[in-house]
């Protein structure tokens, strides 16, 4: 993916603007909570006539980007678009929601035929040949407490073949599939770790795992990082919960229209540091004033373990803590986080770099909120070197944005690339679009900035950045360029 061109960052639109817009063109509207709501442009009665405040207010446009989503017809675009459409139907013509590339349209066809195949050849768990598969597959995938009536609820299914969980994406408009999230876990001694792969890929698949049971009038929701935890606390709690597609890692803004029914919104993502820093994050994409946040520790887990403990799921949702908070804070409202810090002292140290331990012992891994500066003369490999660190990072999750100032991303990439695959691929090429496709799914994005640049575009690209993929590590190479030579001297 890359972000806006060096002609400048996508238009920003304030939420004055958009506000003054609407009252202008008669359209009706309410502030819902990220998003103003309005009935859709591409519903009902077509032509010059207002849009009436009696038809259902599908159509929302995000209050921070400007960008609308409608539910109904699953059209979407930027504030731009919204505009255009709202100036084609002054005129009497039939809006034409914003299109995606052929080639963006055959590549989801062909992920949704695949998808489609995958879904057809896997089995419900309890269908397996015998119940001791079965059970020993529940096992190895640590859901031997979750009922084969829950499985069945969320229609979650497994793939024998690729010894793999599969988990439905079924559109919210008409139920049709859309894609699939396949899970296998892999052993290495008595590490577990969990494999994910989404049909259609990474950016492109927005499921929120459990949307389709929600019913219209549920004001009350639990937001998970992990399918399987969204299944537990169902089972446990029986309440509403949804998986965000991509778990602590990002919010993608598109899905928040999905989450404005909601007057309350607990967010328990899981059972370390970097679960709780994002849904601290995500709480203000979603308004600090409806939710609240499950503080990991011993005795809270993630869902799918508190319910194999046997903990009580409905008191830890109970004793969740409001985001939103006054100015001023005592120790009572403190003491539960630095309880927190102090039960999770490695963790607070920040993500550390699995190839380089000098380094954590400098800088006890990587903190958001740090700024660090690699200095060194020309040709000294500080380029190389920022990638090799940035790369580590990138592939534990770390949300990574790239301000190449001096050289190409082209090249860039090529030299990332090379040191994600650890060879040479000019001298195996038969292998580039394998390794091509495992570095895609890496939260790495690019600034297509080059030289010197005003630093207002360069900060408002930022910006945009976090907000749209949870950014949570910049990198800049190098100031010099981006500052331009003459400012060097004036203000270091």
């Amino acid at each position: 993916d890359v972000l806006p061109s060096p002609d400048g960052p996508a238009p920003s639109v304030s939420i004055t603007e958009i506000r003054q817009y609407l009252r202008a063109q008669d359209i009706p509207f309410h502030d819902g909570y990220s998003c103003l709501h309005t009935p859709s442009l591409f519903t009902g009665d077509r032509g010059d006539q207002p849009l009436s405040a009696n038809a259902p207010f599908t159509l929302f446009i995000d209050k921070t980007t400007g960008s609308f989503l409608c539910t109904a017809t699953l059209a979407e675009g930027t504030w731009q678009d919204f505009q255009a459409n709202v100036e084609m139907r002054l005129r009497g013509i039939s809006p034409i929601p914003p299109a995606s590339s052929e080639e963006m349209e055959e590549e989801m066809r062909q992920a949704r035929e695949d998808a489609r195949c995958i879904w057809e050849r896997a089995l419900p768990l309890w269908e397996l040949l015998d119940e001791k598969e079965t059970n020993e597959t529940k096992a190895l995938f640590g859901i031997s407490q979750v009922t084969n009536a829950t499985l069945k609820r969320f229609g979650v299914r497994y793939l024998r073949t690729a010894r793999s969980l599969v988990f439905p994406w079924f559109s919210p408009q008409d139920a049709t599939l859309k894609g699939l999230k396949l899970v296998r876990v892999e052993k290495n001694g008595d590490a577990i770790t969990y494999v994910e792969e989404t049909l259609p890929r990474f950016d492109s698949y927005l499921n929120l795992f459990g949307l389709p049971l929600i019913g219209r009038r549920d004001t009350e929701l639990v937001l998970t990082g992990w399918e399987l935890d969204a299944l537990a606390l169902h089972q446990a709690a029986g309440v509403a919960s949804l998986a965000l597609p991509r778990g602590n890692s990002c919010l993608p803004p598109t899905l928040l229209p999905y989450l404005e029914q909601f007057k309350r919104i607990t967010l328990w993502l899981g059972e370390d540091l970097r679960s709780w820093e994002a849904a601290k994050l995500f709480a203000r994409k979603l308004s600090l004033k409806r939710c609240s946040l499950v503080r990991p520790g011993n005795l809270q887990p993630r869902p799918l373990e508190a319910l194999n403990q046997g903990l009580n799921v409905t008191k830890i949702l109970r004793s969740a803590l409001l985001a939103s908070h006054k100015s001023i804070v005592s120790f009572r409202q403190l003491r539960e986080e630095v309880f927190g810090e102090l039960v999770n002292t490695e963790q607070v140290s920040g993500v550390k770099w699995t190839r380089f331990p000098e380094l954590n012992k400098l800088l006890k891994g990587h903190r958001r909120g740090e700024l660090t500066i690699f200095t060194g003369p020309t040709g000294s490999g500080k380029t190389t070197f920022i990638s090799e660190y940035a790369l580590d990072l990138c592939m534990q999750g770390v949300c990574t944005l790239w301000g190449s100032f001096e050289i190409n991303n082209v090249r860039l990439a090529k030299i990332m690339l090379t040191q994600f695959a650890g060879r040479r691929l000019e001298d195996q090429l038969e292998l580039y679009d394998e390794w091509a496709d495992r570095f895609e799914e890496l939260p790495l994005y690019f600034m297509t900035f080059h030289g010197q640049q005003n630093i207002k575009t360069v900060i408002a690209t930022m910006q945009h950045a976090v907000y749209m993929y949870d950014i949570t590590h910049v990198v800049v190479d190098n100031l010099q360029f981006m500052m331009g030579h003459e400012h060097i001297s004036v203000d270091r």
